[in-house]
Formats: structure tokens, sequence, C-alpha cells
């Protein structure tokens, strides 16, 4: 009785922050108030949309397109009257989300959907000493992990996953897969015609007309028509660019040779005339959409080429009829039904050139958006499970603190698996400030290369400031004085060797995000040349943890992820799944037999070697890797 009695102090007493108001959130929030808890807070940046509603369930159809924090408290508030329940509708980076903001709570409870922003928040909890219950889903696989400062691993002692990037040969000449259509379409062909057109971008814009005067075919003639615009894009890349593709034989001596598609082929023509429209359907939906104009109501259904040509065309239309204020800064978006119409079309088109089998709308979006389906009864249980780990946090109970996986198929007739937290990675340049190692070439790269591929990409820092010794050679954000933001602007385009105070072989960096409260170093070693194909950073981190290819499984088939433009909506984000060393080795010693860990491997297409990873359109999960006789690691005594 006295430890229940402890239990319900430390509750009512607990001040908490709930970073995520999703899949997890709405669960959490629930199963909180219903616990206990009497003063918790919420940040989510996101809106409700309608394919939220589907697990969600504390929003409702008349709650689309508002804060996802406020309509959570007030529903919550229904039924729990007499909580705090404070909400903020922005981004947990924003600068107001300090150290000092977050020292105020008792726990943080994480629900987020991308891997930039949990980093964020780990390196926020461990400045302010604030304990950090980190969690996430995938269809039928759920985890919760603890991190608390000293006595645990931190969330980024371990690998976590990036999206899988192609060799733009692949997208561009030899797909062999129906992702290295949909990344073609979608991060080329719909970045060339929507985007910015001043970016780089690896299609073909050549014209085989000598006459004209245009070097960029997606540029519009100024008397060009709509239709006439379409067809000719359509000819150009689906047609002229796969001729140009077949002229350099040695590419097809043993591949499947593709073959040119042009709109006269596709389409009959009286429909190429309509411009695909071959169907009087009235589209009187809020927003454009070509399925609809199309009658193509079904997203479950495979169309045809004549289908795919339609809706191609369709879209690229309605795109600059009802929506060409925004052409030149579109970016694609999985909820956007239209860049979806379209990207689909698009991908199957190319698909049927190259022999791979056609996607419905519905198939091709989860590829586009990197959706796997979400379970809501496994973002309750997992929802069950933080709150059960807060409240350890909570009484300070820390030698039956947690990780626990939530699994397929019952092992040992258990579907919760529970495994106890390893310390601190003493590699963990995050948690214990070991200095990394990067090489490079200093000669030749620039300040600018270093801060956008290292600092910021692979270390996740906002708003980092770089020291060599005692000079200060670069620094962002907010209340630089115009002169130093045009010093540090200089500096950025100077090769390493000619800065300021110039970084050459084992030069020693400092960099510090002071709105993380983040200080690393890095000791430069360097190099002449690198691989281009295995190093394509020119430059190599060492001391950090790396990132792992991404895969998602679909139908029982595994493909690769593309990459993409960041979702951070939690229908669709693929996530990120921090790999646990040794953790193979615990649930061998716990599993029944070596049969049913092989039936654990098999669930996720867990591989030998590699870490594996299964995705989320929620939030995240943590899988297996590492061969389960690998050395030991020391669990928290």
């Amino acid at each position: 009785m006295a430890a229940a009695a402890s239990s319900e102090e430390a509750v009512k007493a607990a001040k908490v922050l709930m970073v995520g108001a999703g899949g997890i959130g709405c669960e959490l929030l629930k199963t909180l108030a219903l616990s206990g808890f009497s003063d918790i807070h919420i940040i989510d940046l996101d809106t409700i949309e309608v394919s939220n509603l589907n697990r969600q369930f504390l929003f409702r159809q008349s709650h689309v397109g508002q804060s996802k924090a406020k309509v959570a408290r007030d529903a919550v508030l229904k039924f729990r009257p007499n909580i705090n329940i404070t909400p903020y509708h922005a981004n947990v980076k924003d600068s107001k989300f300090n150290v000092e903001f977050f020292k105020q709570f008792n726990v943080v409870l994480n629900g987020l959907d991308n891997l930039d922003a949990r980093r964020h928040v780990n390196r926020l909890c461990l400045a302010a000493e604030v304990p950090l219950v980190e969690s996430g889903t995938t269809g039928f696989l759920g985890q919760v992990t603890v991190h608390v400062k000293g006595k645990t691993e931190c969330y980024e002692c371990q690998p976590k996953p990036v999206p899988r990037s192609y060799p733009v040969c692949t997208i561009t000449s030899t797909p062999s897969k129906f992702v290295h259509c949909i990344v073609w379409a979608k991060d080329l062909l719909f970045a060339k015609l929507f985007g910015d057109r001043n970016q780089d971008n690896d299609l073909n814009v050549r014209s085989n007309d000598d006459s004209s005067s245009k070097t960029d075919v997606f540029e519009r003639n100024v008397d060009e028509d709509l239709p006439q615009y379409a067809q000719r894009i359509y000819d150009h890349v689906f047609g002229y660019n796969i001729e140009t593709a077949l002229a350099n034989e040695e590419t097809w001596k043993n591949r499947k040779k593709p073959y040119p598609i042009y709109i006269r082929d596709a389409l009959p023509e009286d429909a190429v005339q309509r411009n695909g429209s071959s169907r009087d359907h009235k589209n009187e939906e809020h927003e454009p959409s070509a399925t609809v104009s199309l009658g193509l109501r079904n997203p479950q259904e495979i169309w045809s080429l004549a289908d795919n040509s339609r809706v191609f065309l369709e879209a690229l239309k309605l795109f600059f009829e009802k929506r060409e204020k925004e052409i030149g800064n579109l970016i694609f978006d999985k909820d956007d039904q239209l860049a979806v119409e379209f990207v689909t079309a698009a991908a199957n088109i190319r698909a049927s050139s190259f022999g791979i089998p056609p996607h419905s709308l519905f198939e091709a979006k989860g590829v586009a958006g990197n959706i796997v389906h979400a379970v809501a009864t496994t973002n309750a249980i997992i929802a069950g499970l933080i709150v059960i780990e807060a409240i350890k946090v909570l009484k300070g109970d820390y030698q039956n603190y947690r990780m626990t996986y939530c699994l397929e198929h019952p092992s040992r007739k258990m579907l919760l698996m529970p495994v106890e937290p390893f310390e601190p990675n003493k590699s963990c340049y995050v948690c214990s400030e070991t200095p990394l190692v990067l090489e490079v070439n200093t000669k030749t790269t620039k300040l600018r290369e270093v801060i956008d591929k290292v600092i910021k990409s692979k270390l996740g820092m906002n708003l980092p400031l770089v020291m060599v010794g005692a000079t200060l050679v670069f620094e962002d954000g907010e209340g630089l004085e115009p002169d130093e933001a045009a010093n540090y602007a200089l500096n950025l385009e100077k090769v390493l060797a000619e800065l300021p105070a110039p970084v050459v072989n084992d030069t020693k960096l400092t960099v510090e995000d002071f709105q993380q409260e983040l200080k690393c170093s890095i000791n430069i070693k360097h190099r002449d040349e690198f691989d281009e194909e295995k190093e394509p950073d020119g430059m190599v981190l060492a001391g950090w943890s790396g990132p792992v290819d991404k895969q998602v499984t679909s139908n029982g088939d595994k493909r690769s992820v593309p990459s993409s433009s960041s979702a951070d909506d939690v229908d669709s984000t693929a996530e990120d799944i921090s790999v646990k060393p040794g953790m193979k080795r615990k649930l061998n010693e716990i599993l029944e037999s070596q049969e049913n860990f092989d039936a654990l491997q098999n669930q996720s297409d867990v591989g030998s070697s590699s870490a594996q990873v299964v995705e989320d359109d929620d939030d995240d999960i943590v899988m297996l890797d590492e061969d389960p006789k690998q050395g030991k690691k020391k669990r928290l005594q």
C-alpha cells in the first residue's frame, strides 16, 4: 500500500510535458488524465487531417484543420474537467521551448514522428536534466524506452536510420523497381515542373528540335496552350528521353530495353484532343483532383496505361489552371491529392516503359510518402506502457526501468518483451562529449559544406557556432550585427585551409548549439581523395552513431524507402528506429526457441547482419541489430 500511495502522490504532484498529439499522443493524453495526472502540457505543430480520424480518437470530422494540441485538450477536459492541460500549437524547436522551459517539468513524454525533433528534445532533456520517455509504433510493433541522464543511454547513443538514396543513373536511366519510378516522378519530374526551376535537376531538358532556341523544354512557350504543352512534356519525358537512353547500346547489353511511349500510342486521338478528359465528370470538390474529373474514384484500382496518361494530362492541366500561383514553389506533399495523382500517373507510365508492374493510387501514395499504416490498438498499448515508465521515473525507481517492445507474434506466450536499459554509451558525442574525427580535404572543402553535410545534417544542430581554437569562424541565429553576419557569410565560401584561423590536419573544431546546450569537438584529419560512390559527401565523420538504411515492407516484399522531402505528419512519415547493440542477445535469452527467434526476425524482414527497420506512419520503433554473440554491453545495475 505504501508503494501505491507513493505512486499516487508522485502522479498528483507531477508536471508533465507531452510532445506530439497524434496517434500515440491522443491515447497518451487520455491515459495520463485517467491515471490521475493533473498538470499536463502538450506541444504539437500539426493540424488535424481527415486521414487522422481512423485512430486519433479525440478528433472528429468537424475538427479538420484545427490544432491537434488544442482540440485534444478540449476533448479530454470534457471527461476530466478538473485537471490542467496547457496546449501549444507550435514547433518544439521554437526558441521559446528552451532549456529553462524544459526544466519546469518532472518528465517529458515523446510521441513524435521524425528524427530531427526527437534528437532536439533528447538534447534539451539532457541539458535540463529531465527524464525522457521515448515511444513509437509501426503496425503491430511498438516500443517504449527510458532515457535518464547519467543512468541510461540517451536517445542518440545508438545509430538512427536515414532515408535511403539511390544513384542518379539508376533513377534517370535504369530503374528496376517501382520505387525508382516514384523517386523519378516525385524528386525530378514534379520538382522540375512545379518546384524551383533554378535548382539543379538531373532530368534531360534538351529537345530534339534543333530549330528551337530554348534549352529547357519544360519552359512553356508564350503561344502554347495547355493541351499542347502537356502533350509535349509527355512525349519528351516518356518518349524522346527513352529513345535517347536507348542510343547507348552498352547500357542495355545485360538489361531489358525499355520502350518509348508517346501520347499518340497511349490515348485515342479524340481523347488527346480533349487533353485526357474522356469522361464528362464535374469536379465540384474544394480541392482540384484529376481522378474526380475523370471519374476514377477507386484508389485501389490499378489504372491502365490510357488511364494513367489521362490522369497525367489532367493533373498537369489542373495545376496550371487552378494552382498557377503555387507553381515554382511547390514541394511534393503526400497529403496533396493532386500531387499524389500526378506522381502516381507519371511513375506508372515510366514503369510501363521499363516493364515494371504498375501500382494503384493507394499503393503509390504509400511508397511516395513512406507510409506504413498504423494500428490504433498498438498505440493504446504503447501509451499505457509510457505511463507505467513515467510513474517509475517520478518515483525514482530506476532499478525497475524497462525498455518494452510490443511484438506482432507471441514469443513464449508474450507479446510484450521487457529489456533492461543500457548504460550511457561512452563514445556518444551527445551525452558523453566524446571528440569526433572528420576526414576531409582541407584544401578543397568549403566551410559551408562541413556545416551543411556534417554539423547540421549528421549532428542535428540547428543554430551552430564554430570555433577554431579561440577564433569564432561561424555563428548562426538571430541577433547578429550586420557586419558579423556578412563576415560569417564570407567564411562559408572559403575552403577550410583559408579561414581566418586555418583548418588543417590535426586542427580541433569546437561546435556548439546554444539552443540545445550541446557542445562537441571535431578533430580534423586531412585526406586528399575520396571514393565518389562510397563517400559521396567528400568527407567521412567517425565517432558518431552512423546512419542505418531504411527499408519498409509491403505485401511481404522488402523495398527501400526513397529519399524525399521530410513529411512530419504522423500518418505517413517513415520513422527512425533505434538500434540497440546487445538487444538481440537479450531477446535470445528470453525467447523459447531458435524457431521463435526466427519468427520474430521474419516478421520485420530482419536479415542476419544489417540493421533492420520497420517503418511507421505514426511514430518510430526500435528493432533488432547485431550478432547475438557480440561482446556484452553493461546494463543498468
